[in-house]
This record gives structure tokens, C-alpha cells and sequence, in this order.
């Protein structure tokens, strides 16, 4: 089975704002040398083979269709809350996704950021975290935040250390050689998150690393027994380590903002 070098596949991915830019600290380009195979799942650009969908509303119904393929891409309208989910369970991968922004927004968050997210190492029911996702370590996808990492409770807690700083806000925030905070609920921020973040449609940080609204950015999580690494547009924007979870299902939230998946892979670490 042919490998892949992450770091290496990785270092001609980082954009050219980004790494112009003088606030990204030095070990945002620290890449983790990791090896991977070829894809266990991913998406065919056909169907949902391989993924199933669970909505709030409508448990395992989408009679709104809030996830689709249109032209070879997964559309998630936002309408109503939920997520598509893989069928199967996953550990120590290397997950590829590339996502862009759609223009629709929807009640209660119409005039609220766009809002969405990969949940890790999910396990339970579907639902039982409210809103129809299960317990889980979140990747956040959010105007102005992503790469967050958050715990998403269910039956029991999740738990997950970070090296941080803590901002002008009080808030914890990723950074290398900082203060190891363990935590059990709530958030650690990616290192560029703005301060002064709001919660508002079309926010935009000074040292955002996402590209703007519409256009293509590449997520890639790294999942490596118990660390977790998010890295956004070819920067490690955050890092989660000792999680208390490290295996389980993945899912792509629905949550009020459309967005459109064109890729997404699952490829297994090769130690």
C-alpha cells in the first residue's frame, strides 16, 4: 500500500497570505511527520456511501434533504440541525476534508457567523449530545474560529489537555510550550483567534487563517492514539493531546450555515 509523508504533502499547501503573515508563530509550521495509506472511506462524489444522516428533527429522515450531492460535492443546507455521520468506526487517521462557505443562513442563526464543525471519537447514540450529535471531541468550523477545539458532552464528559495562553478574555488559547490545561467542557481557541471575536454573519479575524467566504480551504486532522492535530490551510492551528477518546465515528454538522464538502478521507496512520 502506497504511504504518504504528511508534513511533506503538506508544506506546499500553506497559503501565501498566511505565511506572509508576520503574527503566524514558528510552530504553526511545524507539520507532524506522520506517514498514511490510501483511503479506508471517502467520498465517492455519487452518494452517501459509507455515511448516514441523523437530524434533530427527523432522526434518521432528511426529507428537507439538508445533505445532498449535487455535482459531485456534498451540499449541507443548514436548515435544520444534525449531521452526516460515518457508518463506521475510526482511530489514528489522518482525515482530509475541503470545504467552502455557501451564501444561505438560516433561524435562529440567519444573522450569526457561519457555523459547523467536525466531531471526532464520537460514541453513543446519535443525539444524545443534543441537536442531533453524539459525544464527541469537536473540530470546530466557525467564522473566525476554526480549528477550535471543544468537548462535546453526552452520556459522560470528554476530557482533553492543551498547551495554552490565556487571552485579554480569559480564555484559553493553543500554545506550543504553554501552560497544560485539562479540561472537560468548553473551549480551547486555535492561536490566532481574534480577542475580540463576535458573533456576527461574515466575521473575520486579523490573523484568520481561513480563506474568505466561497472560496476552497483544506482541514486536515491528524488523530494519533491520544493527540489530536488540526491543521487549516497547510498551519497547525491547534493541538489536543491525553483525550479521553480516541476512537469512534465521525460527523459533518449541519448548524444553521450551508456548507459544501468536496472532499473527504479517512486515511489510516502508518507507524
Amino acid at each position: 500500500m502506497r504511504l504518504r509523508v504528511l508534513a511533506l504533502a503538506l508544506l506546499s499547501l500553506v497559503p501565501v497570505r498566511a505565511a506572509d503573515t508576520p503574527e503566524v508563530p514558528p510552530f504553526a509550521r511545524e507539520l507532524p511527520k506522520i506517514a498514511s495509506g490510501e483511503p479506508i472511506l471517502a467520498f465517492n462524489g455519487r452518494d452517501l456511501t459509507g455515511f448516514y444522516v441523523y437530524t434533530r428533527d427527523h432522526g434518521y429522515t432528511d426529507p428537507k434533504a439538508v445533505f445532498a450531492v449535487r455535482d459531485g460535492q456534498v451540499h449541507v443546507s443548514g436548515e435544520e440541525f444534525g449531521a452526516l455521520t460515518t457508518c463506521g468506526n475510526f482511530r489514528d487517521y489522518h482525515l482530509i476534508v475541503e470545504w467552502r462557505w455557501g451564501q444561505k443562513t438560516w433561524p435562529p442563526r440567519e444573522k450569526n457567523t457561519r457555523d459547523s464543525g467536525i466531531l471526532l471519537h464520537c460514541v453513543g447514540a446519535d443525539g444524545a449530545a443534543g441537536s442531533g450529535w453524539m459525544e464527541s471531541i469537536e473540530c470546530q468550523i466557525i467564522e473566525g474560529g476554526c480549528g477550535d477545539l471543544l468537548m462535546v458532552g453526552g452520556k459522560n464528559k470528554p476530557r482533553l489537555s492543551c498547551e495554552t495562553r490565556t487571552g485579554p478574555d480569559g480564555q484559553p488559547y493553543y500554545q506550543k510550550g504553554g501552560a497544560v490545561l485539562t479540561r472537560d467542557s468548553g473551549r480551547y481557541n486555535w492561536w490566532g483567534r481574534d480577542p475580540a471575536w463576535k458573533d456576527t454573519l461574515g466575521y473575520r479575524g486579523k490573523n484568520d487563517v481561513e480563506v474568505p467566504t466561497g472560496q476552497w480551504n483544506r482541514m486536515e486532522v491528524v488523530c494519533d492514539g491520544d493527540t489530536i492535530t488540526n491543521i487549516l490551510n497547510g498551519l497547525v492551528v491547534n493541538v489536543g493531546t491525553k483525550s479521553s477518546h480516541v476512537e469512534g465515528k465521525l460527523q459533518f454538522q449541519s448548524e444553521g450555515a450551508e456548507i459544501v464538502f468536496r472532499k473527504i478521507e479517512i486515511r489510516p496512520l502508518r507507524k
